[in-house]
C-alpha cells in the first residue's frame, strides 16, 4: 500500500528519490480518488522493483497542493530527478493511466 508523506517529507522521499515516485495528490472525501486509489496499489505491486507511488493528503498539505498547481483531485504526478515528468487527471483506467504517465508500453513505442 503507497504511504502518506507530509511536506517536511516530500524532498527526501520524492525529490531526492533515486527511483521514479508516482506522488497521488487526493483527499478524504473525494470520490474519485478512492476509485483509482487501488489501481496505483496495483501498479506500485507491479513495479516494486522499478518505481515507488506515495500518497499526499491535499487537505492535510496544502502546501504540496500549492506547490504543485494541483487544482483538481485526483492529480497523479511522476517524478523524475526531482522533476515532475508526467501527470494525470482524475480517476482513469489502469491502461490509461500508465499511458498517460507514460508507463504502458504503447507511450514508449509510439
Amino acid at each position: 500500500m503507497p504511504e502518506s508523506i507530509t511536506t517536511s517529507q516530500f524532498d527526501a522521499e520524492v525529490l531526492d528519490s533515486e527511483t521514479p515516485v508516482i506522488v497521488d495528490f487526493w483527499a478524504e472525501w473525494c470520490g474519485p480518488c478512492r476509485a483509482v486509489s487501488p489501481i496505483l496499489e496495483q501498479i506500485a505491486e507491479e513495479r516494486a522493483d522499478e518505481l515507488r507511488v506515495v500518497k499526499v493528503n491535499i487537505d492535510e498539505e496544502p502546501e504540496l497542493q500549492q506547490r504543485y498547481g494541483i487544482l483538481s483531485i485526483p492529480t497523479i504526478l511522476l517524478f523524475q530527478g526531482g522533476e515532475p515528468k508526467a501527470a494525470a487527471v482524475g480517476a482513469q483506467p489502469k491502461r490509461m493511466l500508465e499511458r498517460s504517465l507514460g508507463l504502458a508500453e504503447e507511450a514508449q513505442a509510439s
